[in-house]
């Protein structure tokens, strides 16, 4: 039965560019769905409204929000689901800072984050906190595995519209470096709990003299469920930050270290610290003690450092003394060369997914301090998934860029349901206090993991459970099947998770009588496959873990399609209900600065429309409305409209932007609908407002453009003000009053 708090279609409010969008996109949305009798709302999962939602206690009635995120994580579990969900951000601590200190400026009465909370009270404030930072959303909200791809009419247009690729050299002096050893990757164990072990799981840690302290209790896990353990050595990673900043220095090319700082939010930041802590080593030696009192945290960046030197008594001495190391050090690899923002200065600017297939696609690479291009050195400590990016630079190397215009595609199937892989261990997750060894103990005393571990090392746990795997396998066998080409499981057989894994898969492969129909390869082997596979023009299915699912599908988008944000991606949840992703957000920060700065938006809603579409036809094989699958037949006419006549975003002011893309897609499908046969009611309501839309178009492109080229004011950035948003996003009275 239908869950009467919940409207057929959820549309999620998020961040930055995306939710400006959505100021834009929604009311389109809402007009043409009510004809059909179709109630589109949202629920708030952005970073704003997640701080919100956490401390009613101290919030006014008028200034409180429910817990949306946790609506929607009970609805997502039933057969009624129907979520569109655009990318939300994933908040590093500085990113949760900045939206907390914005939020205060605003008036909401909200606690400072605690850096060292120091009493029980601070301690529980610092969880609330902890809860939203990284990615809190997704883990909640995904419960089906992923079925990502590009849509033909997308993947033609790419074709047909060839993006710009760097030329590749032979002679590239880029590379990607890992740790030989003491990474994830050497240590990892993993076993398959047995009906005996199934149950709550401990965590302890023995120190050398005995005293036992538990790191985590009660981690409650069924029977069949693959449970990994492993650390990163800190001793290991510091000897690698180390040589490869002389190494880079020598090749004389860019240094970089790429990490998913948002994701893994416990462990990356650590990682990211150490790399910030190697390329000032002589300067954290000297004067460590005082950074550290002085707040100058160097897991959130080397901006954070140095803004609290720039507020110490001893600064300017401190300042010099950054200043002499960095002048010893390779040029880095930059975020943003004009204003000397570093691949350090911040943990949630160079994300891996985004970061290095944007140098891949440029030919290897990076922009330097400089502000020109430079062969560059990417760090990529854990050798888990690095041989993806490794094998892609050789091969790019051996056979030049890949051509956009013959390319074939990449789609994906990924294993992502329940918190599945690293991407469930944040509450598993510890940087070791003391020398000593950990433990993992089943329910039933079993001891499942034991490593000796040394201060300072990251040791995490990580869990897949047995029904999303089952799920995963079925899923990959279906779309093989609908497909009909090329399918590889992503698996290492010298991976220790990927050992438990293939021990599901292999079996059902066979009982399904479809083990010829799949290759096992490891990332590296895979990696290189797929590419000669695209290149001749071929298609490909990588079937893979949560990790790849989330690397790959930016990686080979980003390639073929110059971009991942166009991507249709579909999540069948376990429950019955369904879950309409609309693309990647990482270049969100630098659209909504454009946007204030010159008032032209350049996100591509493209993905959006793509999920819209599925939802709508989604909708009318689950209730019976016949109106939604004639609306979600007509988005996808628009959808080809909006690509036929080349009405995307451009990238200047001046050009057409986000907004005059809505209101083309609103021409096109109310064009569509007026024209369908198959329902006489909705071809009659629409064929005056697409008349009125057609005939108006001049006066609405100007009033949409009048503006175009000025600064505008949002009220915020995190939290934006709706009526100033609703005004810039919405320029145009024309086209407003057609959609009353």
């Amino acid at each position: 039965m239908a869950d009467k708090d919940m409207p057929a279609i959820v549309y999620t409010k998020v961040d930055e560019a995306p939710d400006l969008a959505s100021a834009s996109l929604l009311p389109i949305i809402r007009r043409f769905a009510k004809a059909a009798g179709i109630a589109v709302e949202t629920r708030d999962i952005s970073l704003a409204g997640r701080i919100i939602s956490a401390f009613p206690e101290r919030l006014t009635p008028a200034q409180r929000q429910s817990d949306d995120l946790a609506g929607l994580g009970h609805w997502v579990k039933t057969a009624d689901a129907n979520v569109i969900k655009l990318p939300n951000i994933s908040a590093s601590v500085p990113q949760l800072v900045a939206a907390l200190k914005e939020l205060q400026a605003q008036g909401y009465d909200l606690p400072d984050y605690p850096t060292a909370p120091a009493t029980p009270a601070e301690a529980e404030i610092r969880a609330r906190y902890d809860a939203i930072k990284g990615s809190a959303v997704n883990p909640v909200l995904r419960e089906g595995n992923s079925d990502r791809r590009a849509a033909k009419a997308v993947k033609n247009y790419a074709m047909s519209h060839p993006h710009s690729m760097g030329k590749w050299s032979k002679d590239s002096k880029t590379r990607v470096s890992s740790m030989d050893h003491g990474d994830f990757f050497a240590n990892e164990t993993s076993v398959t709990l047995t009906a005996a072990q199934a149950g709550a799981v401990r965590i302890e840690l023995t120190d050398k003299a005995g005293a036992v302290t538990v790191l985590k209790d009660g981690v409650k896990l069924p029977e069949g469920t693959v449970v990994d353990a492993t650390f990163m050595s800190a001793k290991a990673l510091d000897a690698f930050l180390e040589a490869e900043i002389a190494q880079t220095k020598a090749e004389g090319t860019l240094f970089s270290i790429h990490l998913k700082a948002t994701m893994m939010k416990v462990s990356d930041p650590i990682i990211f610290g150490h790399a910030v802590k190697a390329w000032l080593k002589p300067v954290f030696e000297k004067y460590g003690e005082e950074l550290a009192a002085a707040g100058a945290d160097a897991n959130a960046g080397l901006g954070t450092v140095l803004a609290r030197v720039a507020q110490m008594e001893n600064g300017p001495e401190i300042q010099a003394a950054i200043d002499a190391v960095i002048a010893q050090r390779p040029p880095m690899y930059m975020v943003n060369s004009d204003k000397g923002i570093t691949n350090l200065h911040v943990p949630s600017d160079v994300i891996i997914d985004a970061s290095l297939p944007a140098l891949l696609r440029a030919g290897g690479k990076g922009w330097g301090p400089d502000g020109a291009e430079a062969d560059t050195n990417c760090l990529v400590p854990d050798r888990s998934y690095a041989p993806v990016y490794d094998e892609s630079v050789k091969y790019f190397k051996e056979t030049g860029a890949l051509d956009p215009r013959t390319a074939g595609t990449v789609q994906n199937i990924g294993l992502m349901a329940q918190k599945a892989e690293e991407y469930g261990s944040h509450p598993t997750t510890f940087e070791i206090p003391v020398d000593g060894t950990v433990r993992v103990i089943a329910e039933n005393g079993d001891v499942l993991h034991t490593h000796q571990v040394e201060a300072g090392d990251i040791w995490r746990l990580c869990s897949t459970r047995k029904a999303p795997i089952l799920d995963w396998v079925q899923l990959a066998i279906d779309r093989q099947r609908i497909e009909g080409c090329q399918a590889i499981f992503w698996l290492d057989e010298n991976r220790a998770h990927d050992r438990e894994l293939l021990a599901y898969v292999r079996p059902i492969l066979k009982e399904k009588g479809v083990e010829k129909k799949f290759l096992i390869l490891d990332p590296r082997a895979a990696t290189r496959l797929s590419f000669e596979t695209i290149r001749e023009g071929k298609d490909s299915i990588a079937v893979t873990g949560n990790v790849l699912r989330d690397y790959l599908t930016d990686l080979f988008p980003i390639l073929e399609l110059g971009t991942s944000a166009k991507m249709l991606s579909i999540v069948k949840l376990m429950q019955g209900g369904g879950m309409f992703e609309t693309g990647a957000g990482g270049s969100a920060p630098k659209l909504v600065q454009q946007l204030i700065e010159e008032n032209h938006l350049r996100w591509d809603s493209l993905g959006e429309f793509c999920a819209l579409g599925e939802s709508l036809k989604y909708l009318a094989e689950t209730t019976g409305n016949e109106k939604a699958r004639v609306l979600g037949n007509a988005v996808d006419a628009a959808t080809q409209g909006i690509l036929d006549y080349d009405r995307s975003p451009g990238r200047k002011p001046g050009e057409a932007d986000n907004r005059d893309s809505h209101y083309y897609f609103a021409m096109y499908w109310a064009d569509a609908l007026a024209k369908q046969n198959s329902d006489a009611a909705l071809a009659e309501e629409f064929r005056p407002i697409a008349r009125a839309l057609i005939d108006g178009e001049e006066e609405i492109v100007q009033e949409l453009r009048a503006d175009r080229g000025k600064p505008v004011d949002l009220g915020g950035y995190y939290h934006a003000d709706p009526v100033k948003t609703d005004a810039v996003m919405r320029p145009s009275k024309t086209l407003n009053t057609i959609l009353e």
